[in-house]
Parts: structure tokens; C-alpha cells; sequence
């Protein structure tokens, strides 16, 4: 998506609304606002043939049940309400889905004090759980193996391209327009109006939603609002695929105990609402916005990323980290010994195909990993800067949220 772009006068029209990007957020964002308001004039563009083309439809497609996230955060608070909205949204529109609970697994003893903390943070933010022991897990998962477990109920498993296929359809019953193959270029925000801009066409709108995802952040410094202190840093995750004959290893969800400075999860092992079970996703630095894979560089992207300040800092306190995951992406003898610390069975002979995604993390100045939800308004623009895992899970509440700020501030300007 070029930040910057000469546009053509002859496609130029007028919307109450419009939405940048028809992933599972912006999607979301518009089935609210319509929810609310029927009959606005609400646009979503898309620079993608469809809808879910990167995170949305590039994840594990678990549905989070709000155990990680310190209590009193936007991700704790979402998470548990979009857990409900997202559930209730796919019962009503015959998504398959399943909630199947998961097993966070202690695989030391140091891990039990971290286990003691994602109970407590669980059970602040109204999770369903129970701490078990090496029978219980047994039970749940005969071929796991560790000290303790906490037993989450209400995790599950969806696919997150049914469900933005579904709400794209009915925004489309409900009268929004979705035009695809349309890049933003440009915003330009002024006292009456923002003019979104592509290469070739032009929108006025009173009011726009900025849920470029991975690209957001380029978008929200092009106009006269709030500076963004924080970057868009790309990091690939890889999923194996386990063999046919043996998923039987995996009955549901089965996650290590993460690493409470990063906002990642570990490679852990997951069986897909089709019955597939992957092992996965490591953290890989991606070398373009949307590298799915080592082919896939941007130099400019890199040269803009070297030049951030804050991925610079980022580089130097996390360097071992990164070893570590290159050599998971390198090697499958690297994520077998991983995953046998949970599931002593497993060979490296059982890793099947690879796929992968691109998770969209903010990063601030001074080099921190932002563990939480991003939203930055203007005057006639909200920008959601990162909502990246559980974005998927929450994304019904945030759509609610951000719809909640969108028509206040199209009162203001209307009134």
C-alpha cells in the first residue's frame, strides 16, 4: 500500500462512513455502526480481491476465552464480551464452530508460579477454569504429559473467514458498499471532511474508520490528528500441519505456559474446526508487512523499520529470542523438542505442511512490545492501530466499541 499517490477527479462520491479494510475489525466495526444506524451511508474499500486475505483469515482460528490478559485492559475487557458476541454470531448464522476448552500445560516448576498468575488473571476476568494435576490432564489429554494444567472451558475453535464472509453479507443485505481492489493511498482530513483516496478514485466521507490492519499505521500520521508513537513491527508465525495418522496424539487445544514479557503464546498444538491439527506459530520477524515467507522482502519496509527507533531497542533486548525462533522456522527437529516437552510422542517425522501468518504488533519508541489494543481518534477519523490476537475473538465488542465512538463523532459533525 503506497503512502502516497496522485488521484483522479472523475470517480468522486459522498458517504457518511467509510471503512478502511474488510477484515474480521473493519467488518465488524461496520456491522455495528449499521446495527445501530440503519440507513447511513457506509462505504468499506478494500485493496483485496475478498475479505479476510491476511490476519483475519491467516490464524489458528481459536477462539480466545480472556485467561492471558491482565485484568482491566481493553483485551481483557473485549475479549470476554466478544467470546459471548462472537458465539452468539455464529449459532445465528449456522457457522460451524465448537467449544471445546483448552489445557495451558506446566511443564517445570518454574512455569507452576506463571500458571498461578494466568489463574488469577483468568478468574479476574470471569474465566472458566480449574487448575489440575497429571491425572486430570491425562484425562483431557491422554498423550500430554506435565506437572499441572489449567483446564479453560470456554476456549474454541472457528473459521474466522466464515465469520467475515458472514458479516460481509449481511452489511451487503443491509445496504453498505464494498468495493475491492481499492488501495488507499492517501488521507486527507479537513474541517468538513476526509477525502479517501486511491490511485485512481476519490471518496469524501464525514467520518472514517481507519482497520487497515498491518497497514494502519501508515495511514493514521497522512492527517492533521494525533501523532502515532507507535510502529506496525510484522512477525511471521509458521504452522506445521501433524500427519493424518497422527492427530490422534491431540483431542482439543493444548497450549505451553508463554513467556509473560512477550505477547506471544508459544508453539502449541491446536485441532481446527476441520479436525486438522497444527503445532504452531513461532514469532519470526517478517521481512515485508505481508511476508508469508523467507521469499517475501520489502527493502523499503525494512529500511523504514530499521530507521524506527523503537525497533532498534526492540532488536537489542530481544536478539536471543529471535535466535531461537529462526532456528524453530529453519528446522523441524527444533519444534519436535519444543512440543515434546507437553506431548513426549511427538516426532519430527509427524510435521506435515506448512502455512503461516503475519501478526501486526505495536511496537513503542522506546522498544516495548504493546500488549494491548491501539484506537486513536481525531476529529473525523478513529484509527485502530493494532488489535492483533485476540483481535479475532474480540472483534464483534470492538466493532461495537469503535461504532460507539464513530456516531458520537458523526453527531457532533452533524448536529
Amino acid at each position: 500500500m503506497a503512502r502516497t499517490a496522485a488521484c483522479d477527479n472523475r470517480f468522486v462520491n459522498r458517504a457518511d462512513v467509510v471503512v478502511i479494510g474488510a477484515g474480521i475489525i473493519g467488518l465488524s466495526v461496520a456491522h455495528a455502526i449499521l446495527e445501530r444506524r440503519p440507513g447511513l451511508r457506509l462505504v468499506v474499500v478494500e485493496k483485496e480481491a475478498r475479505v479476510a486475505a491476511h490476519q483475519s483469515g491467516r490464524n489458528s482460528g481459536v477462539i480466545h476465552s480472556g485467561v492471558y490478559y491482565r485484568p482491566g485492559t481493553m483485551k481483557a475487557r473485549l475479549a470476554t464480551t466478544g467470546h459471548g458476541l462472537l458465539v452468539e454470531f455464529c449459532r445465528e448464522m449456522g457457522i460451524p464452530h465448537e467449544i471445546t476448552g483448552k489445557v495451558i500445560v506446566a511443564g517445570d516448576r518454574r512455569e507452576l508460579s506463571l500458571l498461578d498468575e494466568l489463574r488469577r488473571r483468568g478468574t479476574s476476568n470471569g474465566v472458566r477454569l480449574e487448575l489440575v494435576g497429571p491425572d486430570r490432564l491425562r484425562d483431557l489429554e491422554p498423550y500430554a504429559a506435565g506437572l499441572a494444567a489449567l483446564h479453560v472451558h470456554d476456549a474454541g475453535v472457528v473459521d474466522f473467514s466464515q465469520v467475515a464472509a458472514s458479516l460481509a453479507a449481511r452489511l451487503v443485505d443491509r445496504g453498505a458498499d464494498l468495493r475491492f481492489e481499492w488501495p488507499v493511498a492517501e488521507l486527507r482530513e479537513t474541517s468538513r471532511d476526509v477525502t479517501v483516496a486511491s490511485d485512481r478514485h476519490h471518496l469524501s466521507s464525514t467520518l472514517v474508520v481507519n482497520a487497515a490492519g498491518l497497514f494502519a499505521d501508515t495511514l493514521a500520521p497522512l492527517h492533521d490528528g494525533p501523532r502515532v508513537d507507535i510502529r506496525i513491527v510484522p512477525f511471521r508465525g509458521e504452522y506445521f500441519e501433524i500427519a493424518a495418522e497422527r492427530a490422534h496424539l491431540v483431542r482439543a487445544l493444548v497450549y505451553p505456559v508463554a513467556d509473560p514479557e512477550l505477547p506471544f503464546l508459544g508453539v502449541h498444538l491446536s485441532r481446527g474446526i476441520d479436525g486438522r491439527v497444527h503445532a504452531g506459530p513461532n514469532a519470526l520477524l517478517a521481512l515485508a508487512r505481508e511476508g508469508y515467507s523467507w521469499a517475501d522482502v520489502d527493502r523499503r519496509e525494512i529500511v523504514d523499520m530499521i530507521r524506527f527507533r523503537g525497533f532498534r531497542r526492540l532488536a537489542r533486548r530481544y536478539w536471543r529470542v529471535g535466535v531461537t525462533e529462526v532456528s524453530r522456522s529453519l528446522s523441524r527437529n527444533a519444534v519436535a523438542r519444543s512440543l515434546r516437552r507437553i506431548f513426549p510422542e511427538i516426532r519430527a517425522s509427524d510435521l506435515a505442511g506448512r502455512s503461516s501468518g503475519v501478526r501486526a504488533q505495536a511496537v513503542d519508541m522506546d522498544g516495548r512490545l504493546v500488549d494491548d489494543f491501539v484506537f486513536r481518534d481525531s476529529a473525523r477519523t478513529i484509527n485502530v492501530i493494532s488489535a492483533p490476537s485476540p483481535g479475532a475473538t474480540a472483534s464483534l465488542a470492538i466493532g461495537r466499541e469503535i461504532a460507539a465512538r464513530a456516531l458520537t463523532r458523526l453527531d457532533d459533525h452533524t448536529a
